[in-house]
């Protein structure tokens, strides 16, 4: 291995975890499970083929109740009955030796999948929007909020059953979470609102707390916790909260729950090269700078966003801990592998119709998925376009 990537590969302690390398395999979601949340063929296959590709893997988002389900064709992990489907995608991504994190989310007012089935989306206070059609977002009462709590906690507890080896918190990239963290999707006036950061940051601790209570109830001293966020919320020239009041947010975090690691995640083209646009402090400093230097190893930051060759690799981990890759490792599998072997020259991540089934990408995947990776622009234009042409084999397949 050429010294020059070394750092990429020195170990790194998560709990009482020892990984080789500094690489994630970050959440993406191919949209293949049932209607009903059940893991596909389709989605063991796709884990199969890449459980060798990072030592931390985090599966794609499974919702936790039927108002926050985030994708068409996601899994589920809002019913005992999903618990067997979870387990076998928990066997999947740890048979080459990985630890499996199952990331746990809510979509809040994005869940267009609930908005067509239950006819209501549903958020930190009402709002009324046009798309895919003119609907009202119904504001959570607090017995519905204490209600979702819970839901996490089960979401947590067949997690733990399923075999998986962690669970991630997902509040990025405007999920319901960090809705109520910011004052413009927050528009309540109890003890949940925006009228000051306590408020707003309460349902993010609250859900935290309840899933570490769970955790150390049922799970060994290992089970990892971990909590994906975006560090700043900025919609043109409007601030839904600045970079200060994440910080803080993460403070509280660190003093009174023991989490284990920060996923920082937007979306965007580059994104680990992101600058704050909130005036102060830090404004027009590097995000991840910012945020790396205040956690000051209190636990460990992975970051993420266009990092799709050794050298960005190197230039993002200078403020992170470790490296997250999701549509890299769609093309290429052995990306790593490829890079520890000095055979960089051969990392490919242009995808022809030939490459799917080598790949064991489902000829009926990504359904809308495509979009999202356009905005980043990870892989070439030609692999997209490759991947788009799956959707139209949705109405095939489901």
């Amino acid at each position: 291995m050429n010294k020059k990537y070394s750092k990429l590969f020195s170990p790194i302690k998560i709990k009482n975890f020892v990984f080789d390398n500094r690489f994630v395999l970050s959440p993406i979601t191919l949209n293949v499970s049932s209607y009903d949340g059940f893991a596909s063929k389709e989605d063991i296959d796709y884990a199969l083929k890449r459980a060798h590709s990072a030592y931390l893997a985090i599966s794609s988002a499974a919702y936790i109740n039927l108002e926050g389900q985030i994708f068409e064709f996601g899994f589920s992990a809002a019913n005992d009955e999903h618990i067997d489907s979870l387990k076998q995608v928990a066997n999947a991504m740890k048979s080459k030796g990985a630890k499996a994190i199952l990331q746990l989310a809510h979509s809040g007012r994005f869940s267009i999948i609930s908005l067509n089935r239950l006819g209501y989306v549903v958020g930190p206070s009402k709002q009324s929007f046009m798309y895919p059609f003119p609907h009202e977002v119904q504001e959570l009462s607090i017995k519905q909020i204490k209600e979702l709590i819970k839901d996490y906690q089960k979401a947590t507890l067949r997690a733990i059953e399923a075999g998986f080896d962690g669970v991630e918190i997902s509040s990025a990239q405007k999920l319901l979470i960090q809705a109520f963290f910011s004052v413009i999707s927050n528009q309540r006036n109890d003890i949940y609102g925006n009228q000051n950061l306590e408020n707003r940051s309460r349902l993010g601790l609250e859900i935290l707390q309840a899933v570490r209570e769970t955790i150390d109830k049922h799970a060994s001293e290992n089970f990892i916790l971990g909590y994906r966020a975006t560090a700043e919320e900025t919609r043109g020239q409007e601030i839904g909260y600045p970079i200060e009041d994440f910080l803080q947010f993460m403070d509280q975090v660190l003093i009174n729950i023991k989490i284990d690691y920060l996923a920082l995640a937007s979306w965007g083209r580059n994104i680990y090269k992101y600058k704050v646009q909130s005036q102060g402090e830090y404004f027009n400093q590097l995000v991840n700078k910012v945020v790396y230097q205040h956690i000051n190893q209190r636990i460990s930051v992975i970051v993420s966003g266009g990092i799709n060759s050794p050298d960005k690799c190197l230039e993002a981990l200078e403020y992170g801990d470790m490296i997250g890759l999701s549509s890299v490792f769609v093309a290429e599998p052995d990306f790593v592998r490829k890079i520890k072997t000095m055979q960089i020259d051969k990392i490919n991540l242009h995808i022809t119709e030939k490459d799917i089934e080598k790949l064991a990408i489902p000829k009926a995947a990504f359904k809308e998925m495509v979009k999202l990776m356009d905005y980043g622009e990870s892989l070439p234009k030609d692999t997209r376009d490759e991947l788009r042409k799956l959707e139209n084999n949705y109405s095939i397949k489901n």
